[in-house]
């Protein structure tokens, strides 16, 4: 058995504004420091193989958080871009607010929480889903099969991705599915890479 945790950076300080983030590449809100040491602290009990994440600076602080809290400075990391946010185009940079006053409510919710539908100029979770998926099953989940305990750090709709796969979600039920910033998501999965169990650690 290994376990497999999910964790989508802590709040940023586009998060904070409510501004279309995508690959730009902003830091951590101070609040998005402290929802990274909550997320180390109800980890501490964990032990780590293999860690991996983005090139995108919020996830690779908040990583750097986490591991710091567990006293695991030493374990290998592993960075892809692969595993980055979906690329919102045109939208990065706007208030989500302004964009429902320009492009209407309902555009903007199926933008943002679709499965096929592409921003303009960027990415639908299908696109992120064809390259975070391939990088999951060659890498994350070798190692998973192997017997390691891997920690992911990557962001919304990355995550979102991989969560589609692995709890067999339709891409109607993907619609609902939120990834909370800071909120470890915890799977145990066999040698063969099928899941045991499944818990989220919140408050």
């Amino acid at each position: 058995m290994a376990y497999l945790v999910l964790v989508r950076h802590g709040q940023s300080l586009w998060n904070l504004q409510n501004r279309f983030t995508g690959w730009r590449d902003v830091s951590l809100s101070s609040n998005g420091k402290k929802e990274a040491k909550s997320a180390g602290q109800k980890l501490k009990s964990f032990k780590f193989d293999i860690a991996y994440t983005s090139v995108l600076k919020r996830a690779i602080e908040t990583l750097s958080i986490m591991l710091k809290l567990m006293r695991h400075r030493k374990i290998p990391v592993r960075k892809s871009w692969r595993l980055n946010e979906r690329d919102y185009g045109n939208l990065v940079g706007m208030n989500k607010d302004e964009a429902r006053k320009k492009f209407g409510k309902e555009q903007v919710h199926i933008w943002r929480r679709g499965y096929d539908a592409r921003p303009p100029g960027g990415e639908s979770l299908k696109d992120t889903a064809a390259r975070a998926i391939p990088y999951f099953n060659k890498y994350i989940m070798k190692n998973l099969k192997k017997g390691k305990n891997v920690l992911v750090s990557a962001h919304g709709n990355s995550l979102r991705s991989i969560v589609m796969k692995l709890d067999k979600l339709t891409k109607e039920q993907v619609i609902n599915l939120e990834i909370p910033t800071g909120v470890p998501l915890v799977y145990e999965i066999n040698e063969k890479g099928k899941i045991v169990s499944k818990k989220i650690l919140h408050d």
